[in-house]
């Protein structure tokens, strides 16, 4: 079993190279935030800001799509408005998380944005990766028995609420049908003849 060292939860914003799907990650943590002021009371930078830049990036978007002439550089330099922002939030939920170590996982996974570990001396008991087709994510789960059924559960709340997924007698299963740019959170546990395991810690990834 392959073993990594993991340190604090670190912010991770894995941006997608597609607009549409950036469109629809930014407006993903634009929903996460809103009301979400228990965790993040001040976002840096303002849901206001976000959301007007957010529109002006769909605005161009359109006019590329409509093909209209030097629409694809207006296009570009919102998008690089709109990425300097998000890099902006990035750094603000990290100062936010790292303000108490012991939730700062759950406080980056509320924001809408992924977490990104490096830590101390402990096996990988659970991963979530990319699958091969769009919209897809593949879960892979550590074998603790011969004999072993896994349930698997998704959240795309950040962990607030869950969906199950369909059991498996094997370690690993395929997620289909989840939207390009959306963050998704998964966990799994293991069943066995003398009962139930405890639930992994949740993985969060943006969904490709």
């Amino acid at each position: 079993m392959t073993t990594i060292t993991l340190r604090r939860p670190l912010v991770s914003l894995n941006l997608p190279a597609r607009i549409p799907a950036l469109i629809t990650m930014a407006k993903g943590i634009m929903a996460a935030l809103t009301g979400n002021t228990a965790t993040f009371p001040s976002p840096d930078p303002s849901l206001a800001a976000l959301s007007a830049a957010l529109t002006g990036l769909e605005t161009a978007e359109s006019s590329v799509q409509a093909r209209t002439r030097g629409a694809v550089a207006g296009r570009n330099e919102k998008r690089r408005e709109l990425v300097t922002l998000l890099e902006q939030l990035k750094a603000y939920v990290q100062k936010v998380a790292d303000a108490n170590s012991e939730t700062s996982a759950q406080a980056i996974q509320s924001s809408g944005l992924a977490v990104r570990k490096n830590a101390l001396r402990q096996k990988q008991t659970f991963a979530a990766k990319t699958g091969p087709i769009s919209g897809t994510i593949v879960l892979t789960a550590a074998v603790t028995a011969r004999r072993a059924s896994y349930e698997w559960q998704s959240s795309l709340d950040g962990g607030k609420t869950w969906t199950s997924l369909p059991t498996t007698i094997q370690s690993k299963t395929t997620v289909p049908g989840l939207t390009p740019g959306v963050t998704a959170t998964f966990r799994s546990r293991t069943v066995t003849r003398t009962g139930e395991g405890n639930w992994t810690q949740a993985t969060a990834i943006v969904v490709k």
